[in-house]
């Protein structure tokens, strides 16, 4: 029983190493997407679910990752800070500073800056604090709206879906319109970026037109298993499809960013965070 017992607690230790571990890590996770549309190589660091967390003093160890990376621009698709009263998004505001500093940062919410955005009288009017310090740092914010980058044919598109669409327990349908309802049809003739926060709905985005989906949300499951992958979802369910990682869905992909900080659930196992590099290439060039 002693043995037992003792087996207990090391596992116990070890499980809390690996949860401090990961809640205060990130790694970089680099994907390549080809394209006989893209005109010639760009970079992307995407950033998601950062929650305001805060890698070293003022981010600056986030920063400095970013920087080696050496991106054309900067992508966030939302869950910067936290929609919890009295929550602070210094951390978040101080990275968007630095970044924007050095690249192009082009910026889409989330659901937790969608909450704020829709009820400003309990969030003390977060959301318009928020962006109008992005918009003076010189971020792009992308609400349902696109901008072209003519350069590599690319167009980058921010989607923000209704929060009905975030729901605990029942993924909502999604009526085959709805995107373009919201974002206008899809720029066939363009390499199509669409950077949507939920990926439960990749299908949706694919048959809109979407080329690339960019997304985060899902926290990499929170606890990652060996060969089961992630174990829960902010939608409170058990082994997400979409956790982490690059998905394909005709001729559209998405790359799914486990997120990098966290929020209700204050836990990483397995699973540290994750700052997304995405490099666009042609679809005949040689480069590595």
């Amino acid at each position: 029983m002693k043995y037992i017992l003792v087996l207990f607690l090391l596992i116990i230790c070890y499980g809390i190493f690996v949860i401090a571990r990961d809640m205060n890590r990130f790694v970089i996770v680099p994907y390549e997407i080809r394209s006989k549309k893209i005109k010639k190589k760009y970079t992307i660091v995407m950033l998601s679910d950062l929650h305001d967390k805060s890698y070293g003093k003022r981010n600056e160890k986030l920063i400095r990752a970013v920087a080696d990376c050496h991106p054309d621009s900067v992508m966030a698709v939302g869950d910067l800070y936290t929609s919890k009263e009295g929550s602070s998004f210094d951390n978040a505001l101080a990275l968007m500073e630095a970044l924007a500093k050095r690249f192009p940062v082009y910026a889409a919410n989330g659901n937790h800056e969608h909450k704020t955005a829709e009820n400003p009288g309990p969030f003390h009017h977060m959301y318009e604090r928020y962006k109008a310090k992005l918009e003076e740092y010189g971020v792009v914010t992308l609400v349902n709206s696109r901008l072209r980058l003519p350069q590599v044919n690319v167009n980058v598109c921010g989607l923000q879906i209704a929060r009905s669409y975030f729901r605990h327990f029942r993924q909502k349908e999604m009526p085959a319109d709805y995107v373009e309802s919201l974002v206008g049809p899809a720029d066939r003739d363009s390499f199509q970026i669409l950077l949507a926060h939920n990926p439960v709905y990749f299908a949706e985005y694919a048959d809109w037109g979407a080329d690339l989906v960019l997304s985060g949300h899902m926290h990499g499951g929170i606890i990652r298993l060996p060969y089961l992958g992630g174990v829960a979802s902010p939608s409170i369910g058990l082994f997400p499809r979409y956790d982490g990682g690059r998905f394909s869905q005709g001729e559209s992909t998405m790359v799914l960013g486990r997120g990098l900080g966290t929020h209700s659930i204050p836990v990483r196992m397995w699973n540290p965070g994750e700052l997304v590099v995405v490099t666009l290439l042609p679809a005949n060039s040689s480069a590595p």
